[in-house]
């Protein structure tokens, strides 16, 4: 026979939900969640692009370039002079071949930085070159 203390305990114990269930379904759901999210790589730099009626996703390695408001140049997080841009692409090109040029440029940004970013490609002998909006 047990004693009245055990019995109080016995009860307590029917009465609790086992929640480690649901912690493991949270869990399960937090994991594919953070797998399927997508993560979005910028230039470096806040860039306030115009509007296009148009856009296409694009895929594979990609030179992610920011153009600034003043004219400064951004490669990958990185300032870079506008003179070293042609060797900058040449040495990303020797460790990925099929490399695309993204260039994000300010809405009040000069053109005549963009140009020079295209013409640098057009050296590089990339052929994938966007810019986007």
């Amino acid at each position: 026979m047990k004693s009245g203390l055990m019995k109080r305990k016995d009860q307590e114990e029917a009465g609790e939900i086992d929640l480690t269930p649901m912690l493991d379904v949270v869990f399960i759901l937090l994991i594919f969640f953070i797998v399927t999210s997508v993560f979005v790589t910028e230039a470096g730099i806040e860039v306030s692009r115009p509007e296009a009626s148009t856009a296409d996703d694009t895929s594979g390695d990609m030179i992610l370039i920011a153009v600034g408001q003043a004219g400064d140049i951004w490669i990958d997080g990185d300032q870079i002079d506008p003179r070293f841009i042609r060797s900058r692409f040449e040495l990303r090109l020797a460790d990925a071949p099929n490399s695309s040029v993204i260039i994000q440029a300010d809405e009040n940004a000069n053109n005549e930085q963009v140009m020079l970013i295209l013409a640098a490609a057009r050296e590089a002998n990339i052929e994938d070159v966007s810019i986007s909006a």
